[in-house]
């Protein structure tokens, strides 16, 4: 016994003798707002309760201009965040600023994951030049959302309530004629006063028809003049038939959903839990859903992008060693636990999530999940994504002649000495 008590008593001395393992505190940065932001910090709770290891320390930030500007200064003087939110869009900007530090193959290991685990279009978003510079979250993209009530007695509309009968432009037009016939007063909603709307619409037609933005360094060039000219004056002529919102700002384009206003509306999979508390709460007086864009200008594809977690390049002050392996534990538990963010609407990058039984029983996202396979990803280059010369022009150029201040193909020729400078 007295054996037994001093082997203890040694190995209690001992024990005591030990450092105690360091706290590693994480500074995150994320531009997460609404929906987005709850849902994202209650996954960041979750972590820090099944971590008293590690602890995210969390910041909130403007989402777009503001944010990025934020991160620029920040990791120029070495003040920037440990992980931070990143659109995968934005990524190429980025790495011309400098801001991103490449995600090795040892920080995949790190946080127990590996690039075949995740969807092809996102991985090919975040990598350049071969490496790996972010490390994708979900695949957020356009959706189109319908009314099931208002469409009842119309051709779109199958036993069970699910949208039918819509493959091309000819057919969402004629049904956008039919709901105006019917008395509905803008059949179609998206944010048509707006960059971000305007830019996700237009670059869904436009890759629908096979046609890109920049092709060899060079803007809308060749065919692709006419393929754009083409958009611009659609969704101008959705305009003009009353069919579409004059000049809606964001926040209008989604109150003329939700109030019943619209039958159909072009917007994020982020909205999807917008609808589904009003309908859980009582609040929305009708039955709704939302689908893959149809391939209304000949093939699949709509406009997408990617939350992504990335680690801020700050010289001698990038996160390393102890903490870089923190850091990446935190993005692969993220990653394996991103049920809770395909709540807000989004498809887990992650392909196991995405797979899962848990994800499949989720509606309607499973319906639209097949996007995975249609996401068209703005073009690597320094004038597209978030925030970027491009959503300047769609704001200035592509808005007004959706407006009727000008023709698609002069709008087209602007774009082109608007953007083609600022590709050099």
């Amino acid at each position: 016994m007295r054996l037994i008590k001093t082997i203890l008593l040694g190995t209690a001395l001992s024990l005591a003798a030990l450092p105690a393992l360091a706290k590693q505190d994480i500074i995150w940065w994320d531009f997460l707002s609404g929906g987005d932001g709850v849902r994202m910090k209650a996954l960041i709770d979750a972590f820090n309760k099944e971590h008293p290891d590690i602890q995210i320390k969390g910041t909130t930030l403007e989402w777009g201009v503001p944010f990025y500007t934020k991160v620029r200064t920040a990791s120029a003087v070495g003040e920037g965040p440990d992980v931070m939110t990143y659109h995968l869009s934005r990524a190429p900007l980025g790495l011309e600023e400098k801001v991103l530090s490449e995600i090795t193959p040892k920080d995949l290991e790190d946080a127990g994951l590996k690039t075949g685990d995740f969807f092809d279009a996102p991985i090919k978003a975040a990598t350049h030049d071969g490496k790996l510079y972010a490390v994708p979250f979900d695949i957020h993209a356009l959706i189109l959302y319908y009314n099931a009530d208002m469409l009842k007695g119309s051709p779109y509309l199958d036993a069970n309530g699910k949208l039918t009968g819509i493959k091309t432009l000819a057919d969402f037009e004629a049904a956008l004629a039919w709901l105006k016939g019917k008395g509905v007063p803008t059949p179609v909603t998206y944010q048509s006063g707006g960059d971000a709307g305007v830019w996700r619409v237009f670059y869904t037609l436009l890759s629908q028809q096979g046609g890109e933005f920049v092709t060899n360094g060079k803007v809308l060039d060749g065919d692709n003049a006419e393929k754009a000219a083409k958009v611009i004056d659609t969704m101008s002529r959705w305009r003009e038939k009353g069919w579409a919102p004059e000049q809606a700002e964001y926040q209008a384009s989604v109150a003329l959903f939700s109030a019943g206003k619209s039958a159909f509306q072009l917007n994020g999979v982020w909205e999807v839990p917008t609808y589904k508390d009003l309908e859980k709460n009582g609040k929305l007086g009708f039955k709704w859903s939302a689908v893959e864009i149809p391939p209304f200008m000949g093939k699949r594809a709509t406009w997408a992008d990617s939350h992504a977690f990335a680690i801020p390049n700050e010289g001698a002050k990038t996160v390393s060693g102890e903490k870089r392996a923190a850091v990446m534990k935190v993005i692969g538990w993220m990653e394996k636990h991103a049920i809770g963010w395909a709540d807000a609407g989004h498809i887990p990058a992650y392909k196991a999530v995405t797979e899962s039984a848990d994800y499949k029983a989720l509606q309607p996202n499973a319906t639209y999940a097949t996007l995975a396979e249609a996401a068209a990803f703005d073009p690597q280059t320094r004038i597209t994504g978030v925030a970027s010369p491009a959503y300047d022009a769609s704001l200035n150029i592509i808005a007004p002649a959706i407006q009727g201040y000008m023709s698609g193909a002069d709008a087209v020729q602007q774009i082109k000495t608007e953007l083609q400078g600022k590709l050099k």
